[in-house]
């Protein structure tokens, strides 16, 4: 991936983040903006995003219905020769660490083989 295009997608990012912080109220939910890929073309992109303390679907489907408002105060923010159209999509990765770290603390609670004597 190109260096300008890292740099667009970290933008678009905190940019995107921003504005669901801040115009939208997720009533004790914890939702954050974890990735943005952003096509070569700078058409589209696909948001990752990260929700803590209920059911994500509503959260991506409420996202998804909004994207068009959610692109033009992002347009207004970032001068791009194009605004790529945004698509939200749920990212588990935090829950699928959680569920690692738990199924290792299992494994490290099994018995052990005895130690060979030397």
């Amino acid at each position: 991936m190109s260096q300008r295009l890292d740099r667009v997608n970290e933008l678009l990012r905190r940019e995107i983040s921003a504005v669901v912080q801040k115009d939208y109220e997720w009533h004790g939910k914890l939702v954050t903006v974890s990735d943005v890929e952003t096509t070569q073309d700078l058409k589209e992109a696909k948001v990752w995003v990260s929700v803590l303390g209920g059911a994500a679907a509503a959260v991506i489907e409420k996202l998804n219905h909004d994207h068009g408002a959610i692109q033009t105060k992002i347009m207004k923010r970032v001068v791009l020769k194009s605004t790529p159209v945004l698509s939200f999509h749920c990212d588990t990765s935090a829950e699928r660490g959680v569920g690692i770290v738990n199924l290792l603390q299992e494994v490290d609670k099994l018995p052990k083989a005895p130690e060979p004597e030397a």
